[in-house]
């Protein structure tokens, strides 16, 4: 469905998110504006299924609420947010003295591999994109636009084995959220961001769902449709471009590949000891591929949240239960499995899994703060797993936090600070 609809459908038992801002709104204008101004944004707001007429900015992973925000509460010291400060300010790619090594081509899968240097630069530039934005300093400010610049004026190609997709998918992403952060900054060249973008980063990210490689549609695991989905949807909202959002969205409802929320999340096990569970698609392989899914598509849902739609609670919540279903198993607790099943290659040969796999099991990811914050503060659900998942490693690091190797970098982090309430 477009952008620009009249009316959008929403499944049963799936709370809009204008309906959300609707009933919240009162509460959040009257901080915000006043009472009174409450009252008049109040009457003259969209209803609940009017699609926005423009793009909110900024309105990636974080909106202008978030970042306030985490300036008010870690300027009265006041914890989890001070934790997540702390923990920011930290990392080494925080530090304004952070020399970029923006270079033309990157390479990831094959010879002469370097794409660490994107995506170490990147978790650089939003590190101190969110220095700037919640501590207002310049320099930190002044660190980040010349990173983003450097790349987005000198970076012609990204390249490499089928592994190019992935390197297109995830630092698509992560490039445009630094970008937004940075929206607005005298210092920062949006407009040869936006060209770079378009030019090197969304060919591939829309090669990549239209044609998958030239492979079997169901060869890649959810991952690779997930960043790539979410790259194009970042995009879209970098550059105010309706039909690069929408494709991404409507990927996610009805794409053929298996980042698509159904076949994400192929089998349900509604009530197991009083929750609903989702087997995600890459359970059978291993955990650390399947909490970085729950990063991948958490990054998704979360940037259509900041833009009006809610991907969280579409299908009757069918993210939150794969969430609640990965969570309950790296806390150490069991869950169902139903053997998966898949094509591989370019004539679909037949592959199956009939176990969950444990490899990585427990691993630490920051993931998991954008979640909980969504389903069990935000929405008020009971999202038992999901919970103690995001409390036992809290507060969230970032890129550099978590090792050196890309598993490391495959989300922005940092969410304790930017998503607490």
């Amino acid at each position: 469905m477009s952008r620009t609809s009249p009316h959008r459908h929403h499944p049963t038992g799936e709370l809009s998110r204008r309906g959300l801002l609707k009933a919240t709104g009162g509460v959040t204008a009257a901080v915000a504006l006043g009472a009174a101004s409450a009252v008049t944004a109040a009457l003259v707001a969209p209803t609940a299924d009017a699609a926005p007429a423009t793009f909110t900015h900024p309105g990636m992973l974080h909106n202008a609420g978030d970042i306030n925000r985490a300036k008010v509460r870690v300027a009265a010291g006041a914890d989890p947010w001070l934790s997540g400060w702390n923990r920011l300010t930290a990392n080494s790619r925080s530090q304004s003295t952070w020399t970029n090594r923006a270079t033309d081509t990157i390479i990831r899968g094959g010879t002469g591999q370097n794409y660490g240097q994107l995506y170490n630069d990147i978790a650089a530039a939003y590190q101190n994109a969110l220095r700037w934005r919640v501590g207002g300093t310049e320099a930190n400010a002044q660190c980040a636009a010349t990173i983003l610049n450097a790349w987005s004026r000198t970076l012609k190609t990204v390249t490499g084995n089928a592994d190019r997709f992935l390197a297109a998918g995830i630092y698509g992403w992560q490039f445009a959220n630094a970008c937004e952060l940075m929206r607005g900054y005298s210092g920062f060249d949006l407009a040869a961001a936006q060209e770079m973008m378009v030019r090197v980063f969304y060919p591939l990210n829309n090669q990549f769902l239209t044609g998958h490689n030239d492979a079997c549609i169901t060869n890649y695991w959810a991952n690779w449709d997930l960043c790539n989905m979410a790259s194009v949807m970042a995009i879209g909202i970098l550059t105010d471009n309706a039909a690069k959002y929408d494709q991404a969205l409507n990927y996610f409802k009805n794409g053929a590949g298996n980042g698509s929320i159904q076949h994400a999340v192929p089998f349900l096990y509604p009530g197991v000891e009083g929750y609903d569970l989702g087997q995600w698609q890459e359970s059978g392989r291993d955990q650390g591929h399947t909490m970085m899914g729950m990063g991948q598509m958490g990054a998704l849902c979360e940037m259509a949240w900041n833009q009006g739609d809610d991907l969280y609670s579409y299908d009757g919540r069918r993210f939150m239960k794969a969430a609640q279903y990965v969570a309950k198993y790296n806390l150490g607790n069991n869950v169902p499995y139903t053997t998966y099943a898949w094509g591989t290659g370019q004539n679909c040969a037949q592959r199956s899994q009939t176990v969950i796999g444990a490899g990585s099991r427990g691993q630490v990811r920051p993931v998991w703060a954008m979640l909980h914050y969504h389903y069990g503060r935000r929405l008020l659900l009971d999202d038992k797993y999901i919970s103690q998942m995001c409390f036992s490693v809290a507060p969230e690091g970032g890129g550099g936090d978590y090792g050196s190797g890309s598993g490391g970098f495959d989300q922005l982090g940092f969410g304790t600070l930017m998503y607490a309430k």
